[in-house]
């Protein structure tokens, strides 16, 4: 319990350090999204991305096939998820619950209250908390949904898992595993960017202003 609670303190003050000192955040006239924190989630994302050009190098390309996929299917979730954390400080309150709240400096722990929240739900469950609000993009929650389940049974598979780690790069291109799995990661992107660039919902806006610039 005593390590429980310290761990909630400690994710607390992480998030109220990000927060209240985003100026943007509370006093901008546009999208009610944290900069600083999303922008964090940006730096994750080419530091995995960073590291695994690193590591192709360094280990003589030893494992590159396991880690190329996790870096284009679990690594991406990661960042996919901490954008719509993100974007959801913005989705969840109304045109009027956003002036009442975010101009009250003493309803601002309301906020952090409710990221800490959002934080305590897994990658996939925040995307599914995403998706399950707009119907006209099940099309699209189907397509990234399915090809993680699918790129989840290869890594539970330890006879395709330990394949993957053992493939080389010059035999990949006729490996019908990894062909597999890299086309599982291209419908996996395919539906994000549906999403992502969806007008109805008014997501390619915050990823235009946040996601891009």
């Amino acid at each position: 319990m005593g390590r429980q609670e310290a761990y909630k303190r400690v994710v607390r003050n992480v998030l109220s350090r990000y927060l209240l000192e985003d100026r943007g955040f509370w006093r901008g006239s546009g999208h009610r999204v944290p900069r600083f924190l999303q922008n964090d989630f940006a730096r994750y994302w080419r530091t995995m991305a960073a590291d695994f050009a690193y590591k192709l190098r360094t280990r003589s390309g030893k494992g590159w096939a396991i880690r190329n996929t996790k870096l284009r299917m679990s690594r991406k979730l990661i960042y996919v998820s901490g954008l719509l954390a993100c974007y959801r400080c913005h989705l969840d309150y109304s045109d009027k619950d956003r002036q009442l709240i975010f101009g009250e400096v003493k309803r601002r722990p309301e906020v952090i209250e409710h990221l800490e929240r959002i934080f305590q739900l897994t990658p996939l469950e925040i995307l599914a908390s995403v998706l399950v609000r707009y119907p006209h993009l099940d099309d699209a929650g189907q397509m990234i949904l399915n090809s993680y389940d699918g790129f989840v049974s290869i890594l539970e598979d330890e006879k395709q898992r330990t394949h993957l780690e053992d493939l080389k790069e010059e035999d990949a291109d006729a490996d019908a595993l990894y062909q597999h799995a890299r086309k599982l990661s291209h419908t996996f992107r395919d539906g994000l960017l549906a999403v992502f660039f969806d007008q109805k919902s008014e997501l390619d806006l915050l990823t235009k202003n946040y996601g891009v610039f």
